[in-house]
C-alpha cells in the first residue's frame, strides 16, 4: 500500500510537524531541511502535500515564505492552525533548577522572555525547535534545555520541565497546505477564502483605487501584506486574502476592477475557512 507524505521544514516534532499530524493524521510526515526542499519534494512527487507557515500571531509574517510561494508551482488547497505550546524540555532526571540555558529558535526565544528572565536561564540560538529538541537528548546535558513542543520530548525522550510558557497565551501559528494541483470546488460548511498576489500599475493612487473594487463589492480582506520583488524599491507586490470564492458574483466583479489598475494577478489558492478564524 502506497503512503501518502506531507512534506514540511524541519525536523521531527516540530510545529510543522504537528500541523501536519492534525491536519492530516493518516499521512506520512517527509521532514525537509528548507521550504524549498518541501516545495520541491511536492513538484517531483516525493510528497502529495506541503505544510507550510505563513504568520504568527504573535511574530507575524514568516521570513521569505511569501516570496516563494507565488514562483513555487504549488497551489493552496487548505489551511491549518496550530496554537503553539513551548514547552521547556530536558534530558531525563534533571530538575529545573539545574537549567542554566535554553535552546531553540529565535523567535522561540523572544516568545518566552518571561519565564526564562524568572528563572534566570540564559538564551542560546538552535536552527530551529525540534532541532534544538535532538540536539539536547544527543549532549545529554543536564545544564541544558529546549523550548519546543511537548512533541519534539516524546520523539526525543526528553522531560518536560514546563509547558504553556510562552509569554502570550493565544500564540497561533497559520499554516497552508500546498498540492501540486488546484482544488476550486466549494467545500467546507463555513464559506470559501481566496489569496492572490498582484502587483499595481506606476500610475497615482493605484493602490487605494484597486481596493475600492472589494469595499464598493462586499468583499472582506482579511489580509494585505506587501514585500518588494527582484530587489526593487521600486516593484512591490501584494499578497492578499479575501473570503469567498472568485466565481462569487462580488468577487468577480471586485478581481475584474482590481485587474484594471494592476499589471499582474496570480491567484495562488482558493481553500474553505479553517473553523479557529
Amino acid at each position: 500500500m502506497i503512503q501518502f507524505k506531507i512534506a514540511f521544514q524541519g525536523e521531527l516534532g516540530a510545529y510543522s510537524h504537528e500541523a501536519c499530524r492534525e491536519a492530516y493524521p493518516d499521512k506520512q510526515p517527509l521532514p525537509c531541511r528548507t521550504f524549498e526542499d518541501a516545495i520541491e519534494a511536492v513538484r517531483s512527487g516525493a510528497a502529495e502535500l506541503a505544510m507550510l507557515p505563513v504568520e504568527n500571531s504573535t511574530a507575524g509574517r514568516v521570513a521569505d515564505i511569501h516570496s516563494l510561494l507565488p514562483d513555487s508551482g504549488l497551489h493552496m488547497i487548505d489551511e491549518a492552525f496550530v496554537r503553539v505550546r513551548i514547552s521547556l524540555l530536558s534530558v531525563p532526571g534533571t530538575t529545573l533548577s539545574q537549567i542554566t540555558s535554553a535552546m531553540s529558535h529565535t523567535v522561540l526565544l523572544g516568545q518566552c522572555r518571561g519565564f526564562l528572565s524568572e528563572h534566570g536561564i540564559h538564551r542560546i540560538t538552535g536552527a530551529d525547535t525540534a532541532g534544538s529538541a535532538k540536539h539536547v537528548a544527543k549532549t545529554a546535558d543536564p545544564g541544558l534545555a529546549a523550548l519546543a513542543s511537548s512533541l519534539a520530548g516524546e520523539i526525543y525522550g526528553l522531560d518536560v520541565l514546563a509547558q504553556d510558557i510562552e509569554d502570550n497565551d493565544n500564540n497561533t501559528t497559520r499554516f497552508v497546505i500546498m498540492a501540486r494541483d488546484p482544488d476550486y470546488s466549494r467545500r467546507g460548511d463555513r464559506g470559501m477564502m481566496t489569496s492572490f498576489v498582484f502587483q499595481v500599475r506606476n500610475i497615482p493612487a493605484a493602490l487605494y483605487k484597486a481596493m475600492g473594487g472589494f469595499a464598493t463589492n462586499g468583499v472582506n480582506m482579511t489580509k494585505l501584506e506587501s514585500y518588494m520583488v527582484g530587489g526593487s524599491f521600486t516593484a512591490t507586490q501584494f499578497h492578499a486574502d479575501i473570503e469567498g470564492h472568485p466565481e462569487d458574483a462580488n468577487v468577480k466583479l471586485a478581481l475584474e476592477e482590481l485587474d484594471y489598475f494592476t499589471d499582474k494577478i496570480k491567484i495562488l489558492g482558493v481553500y474553505p475557512v479553517n473553523r479557529p478564524r
